[in-house]
């Protein structure tokens, strides 16, 4: 126990010392340039090694991925367009698809709505701290933790069987038969999407609640002397006030979805028409050893995220603009 903590403690002695000696190395080095070219040198110095770090383990991968993806299983024959046809014609992909346009409307839609409405209610209440910080705590849980709380949540027993689920519990409670949420196709993917809800609409209160916050009273007051009752300032004054931020929010929700995985992984495994488009490009690289298609599903999935990234990338820019 004390030898691993001594390894532990020295790793990060000489991690931290090590970057921070390797950055005045450099600030060192740069002295010896001609004064003209330190001030823009220096910039590209301290960039330097977080370019490489992320060159090395995000870029390369990348261009290896696309690369990969026109060649067979075994990387071996070029295929050209291959696997890109059967990821949009095989009917196990199709339902992947549907299920993440699923994921993206409901989860995106809803958790941002209700971090909205919850946003400006909470504006009024008492204890708005209190209560934001336990809409909030589902955030600090894991996607694979909040999995493993729901499948208690959803587990099922026969109707004759004592039930273990919380949600069954309440049905036969009530005279209803127990429903298998996992494995009736009718509702498990909606049993899913309701994790992801649970988990990020404290995420869109928080946001959402600042932006609310930072609307001036004065107009707000000005609104209700004009006559205006509480829908019309909702929807006349609040929502366009902060609709560059709700695009923010509503972005990011949806890179989280576009990517989501570990919630699939752990609840059905993708069984059950429950497959999204990432629980698929596991198994086709990993399960099946197919790592032409793999590479191809992963880059329709970069290629889905690039648009909405840009996205919220142009709308820092406009907010840092306005200010």
């Amino acid at each position: 126990m004390l030898q691993r903590l001594f390894t532990v403690i020295v790793a990060i002695l000489l991690g931290c010392g090590g970057v921070i000696a390797i950055f005045y190395a450099l600030n060192y080095a740069v002295n010896f340039l001609p004064q003209k070219w330190r001030s823009p040198v220096l910039p590209w110095v301290y960039l330097a090694p977080a370019i490489l770090v992320l060159g090395g383990f995000l870029v390369l991968p990348t261009i290896n991925t696309f690369y990969l993806s026109f060649f067979d299983r075994r990387s071996e024959n070029f295929v050209f367009l291959d696997n890109y046809i059967f990821s949009f014609t095989d009917r196990t992909m199709l339902i992947a698809f549907r299920n993440n346009i699923l994921w993206l409307v409901l989860v995106t839609g809803v958790s941002v709505a209700l971090g909205l409405v919850l946003a400006v209610l909470m504006d009024k209440v008492k204890y708005e701290k209190w209560t934001k910080a336990l809409i909030f705590l589902p955030m600090a849980i894991s996607f694979v933790g909040a999995s493993v709380i729901w499948r208690f949540i959803y587990a099922y027993r026969p109707a004759d069987e004592a039930q273990i689920g919380l949600l069954n519990a309440i049905i036969t409670f009530l005279g209803f038969e127990p429903v298998g949420w996992l494995v009736e196709q009718s509702v498990n993917n909606f049993a899913l999407i309701a994790i992801m809800i649970w988990l990020q609409t404290g995420f869109c209160l928080v946001i959402l609640s600042a932006a609310v916050k930072g609307i001036p009273k004065d107009v707000i007051e000005a609104a209700k002397m004009d006559g205006a009752n509480e829908w019309q300032i909702f929807w006349k004054i609040i929502v366009p006030m902060i609709s560059s931020t709700i695009t923010v929010v509503a972005t990011t929700v949806v890179i989280l979805v576009l990517k989501v995985f570990d919630i699939v992984f752990v609840m059905t495994g993708g069984n059950q028409g429950t497959e999204v488009i990432a629980s698929r490009m596991i198994k086709e690289t990993y399960n099946y050893r197919n790592v032409g298609v793999g590479s191809a599903i992963a880059v329709i999935l970069l290629l889905a995220i690039i648009p909405v990234m840009v996205t919220n990338i142009q709308r820092f820019k406009e907010q840092e603009r306005l200010r």
